[in-house]
């Protein structure tokens, strides 16, 4: 890969210390605005962009000082140096988690980053105050990686005083947790629907991609999601929806999160921690660009490193557990209605189309996403073909062109919209409390791409098609690394589209913490990609153990024709030649290619011994 992780990561540090720590800051008294006011979610995207490449790679460890590699401590040293960092982050922590602690608990608002549907109003301050989706699902990531460190840095430290801080920041990250999964539990909905409904006609189009009878479709999606349905039996805590319809065969459904707290959701019961649930005001049906953000999310709830560290308390496994079978639910409908049919999928055929017939590349993404995800939890006995995979980096190659990613943009201004302004999605019921209908902006088409793309990468094992999907995703990053900002005081960061599209006109001057924490992970996904281990191919393999018969013939015959307790220079070089050739059988199975390499070595130096012993005979003779 062109791109080298950890040198960038270091760089965004490097420009987000600069940015926004004040010299001398001791408590936390950050520059927390970007290019908007500072709200619940852009404080975790910010913090995330820190905290996120310390917790999910060893190599960027902050928790133990003693271990901190002077790049890294350089990057960061507007923070103090390596014992400093740490009791800084703790402190901005606590900050940022007792800023978003209400009269009632955890407040997941949607503050600034809520804008006007309507031309000339403003969201009044009861909308800006309403929870969001992406601000539980942020939290959720942000306070398991607070936890972590917390609990990482105590094996670290000795003062009474800093022990004390992180008791503190462990007790309140974990509560903001377990009100965070709560949220996402009241915000999971399913939407029934007949098929004769513009919801029903919208799906059965995009699935119909061969001209079938509605009906025959409609017959042949109730048969693929017969466990889907099933497994909404034990759907229940903080969802009250009448799920018996799902049964009926005049049926259809959609399934996700909508954008906040579901309208008539119920408090989730036996949850002692948490004082009070407020109220929902989202409209009752899935979006998708908050079903992914919720899915990824929740899916930090029982990774790997989750689960070795012990994270969870046990009222907050029971909430997971529940959150883990929406997941499931939600993955499982979505890669069946994304990949349907025995032809062209619906995917393949862009731009993808919302059930509300709203139609976007930026919606290609995402599906692409899920679909993604869908294959990375295959069981290890039924791995993705290497058929699927390619029909997903088409998927993403065409994506790439259609957002002019890829290809010159020109006066395309429809493509050119999706990075700037972005897609815009209104938020249903969110004008119940007064005020005009609010949106959201997806503008992160770009990062988007690049983690699908690094994603289907590091799935692949053919390497022909490996190659064309990291050849793809340099592409993209190219295009990523010339919209990074060069204002003085921005420099750095994310992001500046009319670097790459002129025609937008204009510089960015302040940071969006949105688009850097989504490039950070990008970041990190891709320091993860590198350290993929692939399977060798079968005649890699094959040429890689014929290589290593020959040179162990040579070897053998060389010791046959060498005189017994022979020394010298002679004697270590021989030495050196089986030393090669025990490592390359030690790793030839694994490292083909390299114990190749230590194979030829290991010929060409029994090849000069043996045009020496030639040399020495007719000199003797």
């Amino acid at each position: 890969m062109r791109i080298e992780p950890r040198e960038e990561i270091l760089e965004i540090w490097r420009s987000i210390v600069a940015y926004a720590v004040p010299p001398g800051d001791t408590v936390g008294e950050w520059n927390w605005d970007g290019r908007l006011v500072r709200n619940s979610i852009s404080d975790a995207e910010l913090l995330l962009s820190i905290l996120y490449p310390a917790s999910f790679t060893t190599v960027f460890r902050l928790s133990r000082p003693d271990e901190t590699q002077e790049d890294i401590r350089a990057a960061l040293s507007g923070l103090g140096d390596e014992f400093e960092i740490p009791r800084r982050l703790v402190e901005v922590l606590i900050r940022h988690i007792q800023e978003y602690d209400g009269a009632d608990g955890p407040v997941f608002s949607g503050g600034s980053y809520f804008l006007s549907a309507a031309e000339g109003t403003e969201p009044t301050e009861a909308q800006q105050q309403m929870d969001m989706t992406d601000s539980c699902s942020m939290s959720v990531t942000l306070m398991l990686s607070a936890i972590a460190f917390a609990r990482d840095y105590r094996t670290a430290v000795r003062s009474a005083e800093t022990l004390k801080r992180l008791e503190l920041l462990e007790e309140l990250a974990s509560r903001r947790l377990t009100a965070a999964m709560v949220g996402l539990l009241r915000g999971f909905v399913v939407n029934i629907f007949s098929p004769e409904s513009p919801e029903g006609l919208a799906l059965i189009r995009t699935l119909n991609q061969t001209g079938d009878a509605p009906r025959r479709i409609t017959d042949d999606l109730y048969n693929r999601l017969t466990d889907v349905r099933a497994s909404f039996r034990d759907v229940t805590a903080g969802f009250t929806s009448d799920t018996e319809e799902l049964d009926n065969r005049n049926r259809l459904f959609e399934v996700g999160w909508t954008w906040g707290i579901a309208q008539d959701a119920p408090e989730v019961e036996n949850v002692p921690s948490l004082t009070a649930q407020r109220k929902g005001v989202a409209h009752a049906a899935p979006i998708l660009y908050f079903t992914i953000n919720a899915l990824d999310g929740i899916a930090d709830l029982f990774s790997t490193r989750t689960a070795r560290l012990s994270l969870l308390n046990e009222e907050q496994q029971r909430l997971a557990a529940a959150l883990r079978l929406r997941w499931e639910i939600t993955q499982r409908y979505w890669a069946v209605i994304a990949t349907y049919g025995e032809g062209k999928w619906p995917l393949e055929d862009q731009p993808w189309r919302t059930n509300d017939r709203r139609v976007s590349d930026h919606f290609t993404l995402l599906v692409s996403s899920i679909v993604l995800s869908a294959l990375e939890n295959r069981p290890a006995n039924d791995p993705p073909t290497r058929d699927d995979l390619g029909r997903v980096l088409r998927v993403l190659r065409e994506a790439g062109q259609r957002g002019r990613v890829t290809r010159r943009a020109e006066d395309d201004a429809v493509a050119v919209g999706l990075h700037r302004p972005g897609t815009l999605i209104p938020l249903p019921s969110s004008d119940d409390l007064g005020g005009p209908l609010l949106a959201w902006e997806l503008s992160d088409y770009s990062a988007l791409l690049y983690k699908c793309a690094l994603r289907l990468s590091s799935l692949v094992q053919n390497q022909e098609l490996r190659d064309d999907a990291v050849a793809f995703a340099d592409e993209v990053w190219a295009h990523l690394d010339g919209r990074r900002m060069e204002s003085k005081l921005g420099g750095g960061l994310w992001d500046d589209p009319g670097q790459v599209y002129p025609m937008l006109g204009g510089t960015e001057d302040r940071p969006s913490w949105y688009y850097t924490e989504r490039i950070v992970e990008c970041l990190v996904a891709a320091a993860n990609h590198i350290g993929t281990v692939v399977a060798p191919s079968s005649d890699l393999l094959r040429r890689a153990r014929e290589l290593l018969g020959e040179a162990e013939r040579r070897f053998d015959q060389e010791l046959l024709g060498t005189p017994v307790g022979v020394t010298g220079d002679l004697r270590a070089e021989l030495d050196r030649v089986r030393s090669r050739l025990n490592r390359c059988r030690e790793i030839v199975s694994a490292s083909p290619g390299t114990s190749m390499g230590l194979s030829m070595s290991a010929l060409e130096a029994l090849d000069k011994l043996e045009v020496a012993r030639r040399r020495a005979d007719r000199g003797a003779g």
